[in-house]
């Protein structure tokens, strides 16, 4: 018998191996630690560092070692509540508003619509669309608007994602968190393309214009309801996550997965790396802005498509004890919820119609619009201007109130002082007012250096009130010669519910001004005649309605 001749341990485990089995647990141990095969049972210390295992340290007899009853229990759990009521609302529920229909309809157009201004305004965008490999072709693939690309549904999603995004001119929806849900049009395009031309090669029938609408009802919805309580940017996550999860969710259903392999899907999103807000906030902010909802469009796809492969889910992935993300990453608070999943978020969804401005700021904007031109009525221009007082909401004060140099597109479009000057100075903000030559203008600084922004407290309490919505921003100007002009006040912008009726034209207006630099007027007229009507459109084939889009 070969007695163990370490005292520590010989004091606490009174017992004795033979030479054969100590033998044979340290040559296993060994392996597991990738030790060298010339090192021998001799030569190893149960107290060696390799091991990592100090016996002064072990555990006293009837803890652990004894019976392990104080170990992780292997019982699988049912799976968190949060995820449960996702999969519910995804596979049982029924969509039957019909305005949450139209303003989908509305949404889809002009979702596509900044896609292909993001592709025009800027290169860097459009090289984003390109394949890994050069000159791939997926057969069956989709395809991507306002290029002659074809791939795969995972890298499709990025792409459509990030063009969607690429000028954050896009829907929007603010509570305790914001975010853009029409981000999600990525996935949902990307896999119903996918789907449809995979199908009709099979000799099956293609998805619907109507399917992508109902998923687009369902990931604003998840997106929204999500948004309502839980504030994400404040634990510094970045709300592309909610893009993920509402992404994941609803492809997992167009995929054909079952309850619980949604329920598994959605899992894999909460456990999943998280993008940090780093890039949305001086003096770090830049382009990722623009192509992070594409990214979490694109793992939103792949996680689908893993568990459709029979990858298995984490059913308590938010709440597990130490692990969980409520404790890792929630600060140990769990998510909180407003209402029930329906079709709130679509029937209330932002539009941005006239100013491609973040969406806190698109009041103050139409404010500064109007200054403009009550400053020419009296002969004024801003060269006039001593100081500008912008009362706002909390939100604005946090994410859009900024100082110093601009350095890039991302900053000045995220810079409340920048999106009231251009406006004052030239009577108008576009897309590209936000370029490096714009912004040379020595007048926009200035300006901007005599704005100053607080919070009112007013605006933040509507700001979240389910009944209002509102984004109010109040402008007063002070002249250099003591002139003070009347304040313009506005609670909600055109794109807002209670301005349907007066922005949907303007949005047609828009998503025309978008297609018609890419397309022959001929093309153009054929879109146009083609997304008007609702019923017809939502017959529509997905793969003939990517098509319109499509370019040589």
């Amino acid at each position: 018998m070969l007695a163990l001749r370490t005292p520590s341990i010989t004091q606490r485990v009174s017992c004795t191996l033979t030479a054969t089995r100590t033998t044979r647990t340290l040559s296993t141990a060994a392996r597991r630690l990738a030790l060298p095969a010339s090192t021998s049972s001799s030569s190893l210390s149960l107290s060696s560092p390799r091991l990592g295992f100090n016996p002064t340290k072990a555990a006293p007899l009837g803890s652990r070692m004894s019976h392990g009853a104080s170990g992780e229990s292997t019982v699988r759990p049912d799976p968190d509540a949060v995820l449960t009521k996702i999969a519910d609302y995804v596979h049982n529920y029924q969509i039957d508003s019909e305005e949450a229909m139209k303003t989908a309809r509305l949404c889809l157009i002009d979702t596509i619509g900044c896609g292909l201004e993001g592709l025009r305004v800027d290169p860097s965008c459009r090289a984003l669309m390109e394949p890994i490999v050069p000159d791939t072709v997926v057969p069956n693939g989709a395809k991507i608007p306002g290029t002659p690309y074809q791939m795969d549904p995972i890298r499709a999603a990025f792409a459509i994602g990030t063009q969607i995004r690429w000028l954050d001119f896009n829907d929007c929806f603010l509570a305790a968190e914001w975010g853009h849900p029409s981000d999600n049009l990525g996935a949902i395009l990307a896999v119903s393309d996918w789907i449809s031309r995979t199908n009709v090669a099979a000799g099956k029938a293609p998805l619907t214009i109507k399917d992508v609408l109902e998923g687009m009802i369902m990931a604003h919805e998840i997106q929204g309801c999500m948004a309502l309580e839980n504030s994400f940017n404040r634990v510094g996550l970045d709300h592309v996550i909610l893009v993920k999860l509402a992404s994941a969710a609803v492809v997992s259903k167009l995929l054909g997965l079952s309850h619980s392999q949604t329920i598994d899907v959605v899992s894999q999103v909460f456990v999943d790396g998280q993008s940090l807000r780093t890039f949305r906030h001086a003096p770090n902010t830049g382009s990722r802005k623009s192509w992070s909802a594409g990214d979490a469009c694109m793992r939103a796809v792949h996680l689908a498509i893993a568990v459709q492969r029979g990858q298995m889910g984490i059913p308590t992935v938010l709440t597990a004890k130490t692990w969980g993300f409520y404790d890792v990453l929630f600060k140990g608070k769990q998510f909180e919820f407003q209402r029930e999943y329906g079709s709130y978020i679509m029937e209330n969804v932002l539009f941005k119609i006239s100013f491609p401005a973040e969406f806190h700021a698109q009041t103050a904007a139409e404010a500064s619009l109007i200054l403009h031109h009550k400053l020419a009525e009296q002969g004024k221009t801003s060269d006039d201007i001593a100081h500008i007082r912008v009362r706002t909401q909390e939100a604005a004060i946090r994410i859009i109130d900024k100082q110093g140099p601009l350095a890039n597109f991302a900053d000045r479009d995220h810079a409340i002082q920048y999106m009231i000057a251009v406006p004052l100075i030239f009577g108008r903000l576009t897309t590209e007012d936000y370029s490096d030559a714009v912004a040379a203008d020595p007048r926009i600084d200035e300006l901007r250096a005599k704005i100053a922004c607080e919070e009112d407290k007013t605006f933040s309490a509507e700001y979240h009130d389910p009944e209002k919505r509102f984004i109010g921003n109040a402008l007063t100007i002070t002249l250099k010669d003591g002139t003070v002009l009347d304040e313009v006040h506005i609670d909600y912008p055109v794109g807002h519910k209670r301005r349907r009726a007066e922005g949907e034209p303007l949005l047609n207006a828009k998503f025309k001004n978008h297609i018609t630099p890419h397309f022959s007027a001929e093309h153009v007229d054929k879109i146009i005649k083609t997304v008007a009507d609702q019923k017809s459109l939502e017959q529509l084939p997905v793969h003939n309605f990517v098509d319109l889009f499509v370019k040589a």
